[in-house]
């Protein structure tokens, strides 16, 4: 059996390197998707330059390079604008063109994330984070979040974070607030 792990990273280069240490311990690309909402820190000019050259895209990324360099900008209700790459980008991608109602929660739901963990996933994307899922055998499970956890969020703790601020769920027609200084995350515009 199958199961879907996910992380959620602040910072680009970390979910960069967890990519990596999952295509290290053998997870293929196709097994691996990435959704994040920071596109600035993952298309820099030197890497939007070498777009147009297939691989080269991949090598600016160095050991993560074959997932990545299928990374594009997809326009996911509730979340704007994401850079997206793998199964998932490719679910929303089909649901979008489908018509198909759920957005980020439904496709999150159908790869067997939980509701709870779902909605601090999408509000975190929305806010500027990056999220990191795989395909997994069950038998593995352990070993490959044990991979993922380093630098990961601690879940419980920005969902307190985000209740503390007046955030009660995610909205999918709610606007993005804007970003401050800590990485991966936006607080409301003072005035």
């Amino acid at each position: 059996m199958t199961v879907t792990i996910s992380r959620l990273y602040d910072d680009a280069t970390v979910a960069q390197a967890a990519i990596g240490r999952l295509q290290q311990a053998g997870v293929v690309d196709d097994d691996i998707s990435l959704l994040a909402n920071n596109s600035e820190k993952w298309f820099s000019p030197d890497l939007a330059t070498a777009a147009g050259k297939g691989a080269a895209v991949g090598a600016g990324f160095g050991g993560v390079g074959g997932l990545l360099a299928g990374l594009g900008l997809l326009v996911v209700p509730g979340l704007g604008p994401v850079v997206a790459a793998g199964w998932l980008a490719a679910a929303l991608t089909c649901a979008a063109a489908a018509g198909a109602a759920g957005g980020i929660l439904g496709m999150l739901a159908e790869a067997g994330v939980a509701t709870n963990e779902a909605e601090i996933y999408a509000e975190s994307i929305r806010r500027g984070g990056s999220l990191v899922s795989a395909r997994v055998p069950d038998e593995d499970k352990a070993r490959l979040e044990a991979l993922l956890d380093p630098s990961s969020v601690d879940i419980a703790q920005r969902r307190s974070e985000l209740q503390s601020s007046g955030w009660a769920a995610f909205e999918p027609a709610a606007a993005a607030p804007a970003t401050d200084d800590r990485a991966g995350t936006r607080s409301e515009p003072a005035g």
